[in-house]
């Protein structure tokens, strides 16, 4: 059996924790932030844990993870 290719581009994006769930950056944080309040700009620095619907689908293309 042929090694599994990772999904390049999800690996940029995605880190496994510690307990082996998935983090995430949050988006829309790349433009138009002038009519964003300065709360809502700070709320999405913080990291995120990936919704569990979706953790079965990113462990298949991010299998070396």
């Amino acid at each position: 059996m042929p090694k599994m290719k990772t999904s390049r581009s999800a690996a940029k994006r995605f880190k496994v924790t510690g307990t082996g769930k998935l983090k995430r950056a949050k988006a829309y944080k790349s433009h138009i932030l002038t009519k964003k309040t300065a709360k809502r700009k700070r709320n999405l620095r913080k990291a995120a844990i990936t919704d569990a619907t979706n953790v079965k689908n990113m462990k298949k293309i991010l299998p070396y993870l």
